[in-house]
């Protein structure tokens, strides 16, 4: 399967993408604070984040293969997820979800595996979409049916945001612009990572 329509994974004319906060958190915890900025490094994620690192940080990722490269080392969620969550009766503010990034004015889930985000400085590679866990639902009962559900074709689709890795290091703050580069066709859709 291919991303058939590319002019619709960058934001509509007139308007703009953009990080709307950003957060880190040195313990593997669920929910991340919001910054002032953070500094992404190259090759590792977000620096004196608990999930940076070359190698898998996630724990159940450590616990099946400690080895494996981590494609998880940035974390992004489109704030529009928010107003929609918000819709279905469920209060959650951005790093709520444990996301790094929360972004407005794009479609991440749209982008296939590849596109290089420019944020700030900095360079982020999407690499695939976070799998929703039961976490979620800990910390907010009945949510992960809202993340994590199949469509009207009966496929899965999950909701909450993409990952990706750091190819260029730099500083990102709330109000940076998100520019979106594709990668060259064929355009494979996401996956879980």
């Amino acid at each position: 399967m291919t991303v058939t329509d590319p002019s619709t994974l960058t934001p509509s004319s007139g308007t703009t993408a953009s990080v709307v906060a950003v957060h880190a958190s040195a313990v593997h915890g669920f929910s991340k604070p919001a910054l002032d900025q953070v500094v992404l490094v190259e090759g590792v994620g977000v620096e004196g984040d608990a999930h940076a690192g070359v190698t898998v940080q996630h724990r159940s990722r450590v616990a099946a293969d400690p080895s494996q490269p981590n494609l998880r080392q940035v974390h992004l969620i489109h704030g529009e997820l928010f107003d929609r969550l918000a819709a279905a009766g469920h209060d959650v503010a951005p790093g709520d979800l444990g996301e790094n990034f929360t972004t407005r004015g794009i479609d991440l889930l749209a982008l296939p595996v590849g596109t290089r985000l420019t944020i700030g400085d900095a360079v982020v590679t999407v690499t695939g979409l976070r799998n929703p866990c039961q976490q979620i639902n800990d910390f907010q009962p009945g949510l992960l049916k809202q993340l994590l559900h199949r469509g009207a074709d009966g496929e899965v689709e999950r909701l909450a945001g993409v990952m990706g890795i750091v190819s260029r290091g730099g500083t990102v703050r709330p109000g940076d612009a998100v520019d979106v580069e594709l990668p060259a066709p064929p355009h494979l859709p996401l996956t879980r990572v």
